[in-house]
């Protein structure tokens, strides 16, 4: 599985949050009321009017970027349970299904039902996310075909295709979302 990539991406993100959006300067610039001048300038003049505030196309990105990161904690568990494209095989089955039912699948469970609470208010930041719900739901999927085709002394060679077939449909939802949200955030002015 070679979902590490998507964890890359999402982590980028959590990052890369510092540039977008850097912490003090805003609050700082709220918060003073007393001085029309900025310490930080040479001359007297006042900085804090040049730095353009957030759109809110921009807040809502970013909050969107924030949530993300926060789901990915339980994403990279169930990653880190199931990660090295192990093969599956009778003598390895029943540590497979240990690492799918006390580990990945809870975790990724967690993940796609944090996922669902979050709701962007830009309308095509919502079909980036509908996208990515439905791939991260179509691998929760995948998971639970993969439990049950070990779930019996022989491995289940049917269950186990079609698990790697949803697999495989997720994993490519997953990436035209991350590809749209490349371009989205490139709209916004972000390199990512």
């Amino acid at each position: 599985m070679k979902k590490s990539w998507i964890l890359s991406l999402i982590m980028s993100f959590a990052l890369l949050g510092g540039v977008f959006l850097p912490a003090g300067s805003y609050a700082a610039a709220a918060e003073d009321t007393t001085s029309t001048y900025s310490e930080d300038s040479e001359y007297g003049y006042d900085t804090s009017q040049d730095e353009p505030l957030p759109t809110d196309e921009e807040i809502d990105f970013l909050d969107y970027i924030d949530k993300l990161t926060e789901a990915a904690v339980y994403e990279e568990k169930a990653f880190n349970a199931v990660s090295g494209g192990t093969i599956i095989t009778s003598a390895n089955r029943k540590s497979v299904f240990l690492k799918l039912t006390n580990t990945a699948i809870p975790n990724y469970t967690k993940y796609v039902s944090k996922l669902k609470l979050v709701k962007p208010q830009n309308a095509e930041l919502q079909k980036i996310h509908a996208k990515l719900v439905k791939g991260s739901y179509t691998q929760l999927e995948a998971y639970q075909l993969f439990k049950k085709s070990v779930s019996k002394t022989k491995v289940n060679s049917t269950l186990l295709k079609q698990g790697n077939a949803k697999l495989a449909q997720g994993a490519k939802l997953i990436e035209q979302s991350n590809n749209e949200l490349v371009k989205y955030a490139a709209k916004l002015g972000y390199d990512l």
